[in-house]
């Protein structure tokens, strides 16, 4: 039987740029490479922009001998277009990604890594609390709280660089994001970022900045009070049990490359204070990470683009590097 891991892959939305992107992935990667969807919608994506070829999925073999990807059928409701959305699918998605978590936590696979979704499709499908893959992933797991970090290679900070933001509020509105900052949830994060930076990518002692909420960092409580009646707190705890915490710093000078040399991640606020300066610096070779679940999970740094399914112009550059990722994930955690 081969040794090598089995990685299993979420095609996402069947609209979106997920599945053909899937059939692209390069037969260079050293492990098992199970595309979970629809077959026959796959192997036409595949035909499409002249993927690889396909087969079934049997985990009592050692995988196929030809460089086919392999196939775990999860078959659609209906007849999916590139580009064109239909709510009955909605469920399929669903479906496809319990195969993975429950794949996950059976050690069937190593590692799950996910193709972009449509949360406002699988919303208006009767899901109204959906927010996205990494709430769902905790709800699934019965993980009481996960966090969101996006990684990428930087060689503008300098050679080999790793920019990691993680984030302390995901999906919200901005007017929620204050009141949902509060020290339980910080140390909670902080705790999170800490032990996943430790035992995912060995770092011993990580160096972790972390931005202030108000701009300037709340400038001494005259931008607000956030700083300094939650943020300093914690840190100021978590700093005398030994975490190498920097904060709160204000964010727009925190994203300058002599600053993030300083440090091995960035713990950022909210969704678009971190996210942004990241997508800027990697867009299309990050890779988006959920830590604190008992499972490996990684992702693409970008949505669907129904404009560009089915037209063979998509980058699959973020799905080889999230799939490169939990790779190497899944082989630190078996050391």
């Amino acid at each position: 039987m081969s040794t090598l891991p089995v990685i299993a892959i979420t095609t996402g939305e069947p609209a979106g740029i997920g599945p053909e992107l899937a059939c692209l992935l390069p037969d260079t990667l050293p492990a098992r490479l199970v595309l979970i969807g629809d077959r026959n919608m796959l192997a036409e994506r595949s035909a499409l922009v002249g993927g690889r070829g396909l087969c079934d999925y049997d985990p009592a073999t050692s995988g196929p001998q030809d460089g086919k990807l392999e196939v775990l059928h999860t078959p659609l409701a209906t007849q999916s277009d590139p580009g064109k959305l239909d709510t009955r699918n909605a469920d399929y998605v669903l479906r496809t990604l319990d195969r993975a978590i429950a794949g996950c936590e059976s050690g069937e696979f190593g590692a799950m890594v996910t193709a972009p979704i449509h949360k406002g499709i699988i919303r208006d499908a009767g899901h109204p609390d959906f927010t996205g893959h990494t709430e769902y992933l905790a709800e699934q797991t019965d993980t009481p709280l996960v966090v969101m970090m996006l990684a990428g290679t930087c060689p503008t900070i300098s050679e080999g660089y790793q920019l990691r933001v993680a984030l302390v509020t995901t999906h919200l509105p901005l007017s929620e994001v204050p009141a949902t900052i509060t020290p339980a949830r910080l140390e909670s994060t902080l705790r999170i970022l800490h032990t996943d930076l430790c035992r995912r990518f060995g770092l011993m002692a990580p160096r972790i900045a972390v931005a202030g909420l108000n701009p300037h960092a709340g400038e001494g409580g005259h931008m607000g009070r956030e700083e300094i009646d939650v943020i300093v707190p914690v840190l100021e705890q978590l700093r005398q049990e030994g975490m190498v915490l920097s904060g709160p710093l204000p964010a727009d000078t925190l994203f300058n490359p002599d600053m993030l040399e300083r440090f091995d991640a960035v713990l950022a606020m909210y969704h678009d204070q971190g996210l942004p300066v990241l997508k800027h610096a990697t867009f299309g070779h990050g890779v988006n990470l959920t830590l604190g679940l008992p499972i490996i999970r990684t992702s693409v740094d970008h949505g669907t683009a129904l404009d560009l399914a089915g037209t063979g112009r998509a980058d699959i550059g973020s799905l080889i590097a999230a799939t490169r990722l939990a790779l190497d994930l899944a082989a630190l955690r078996a050391l």
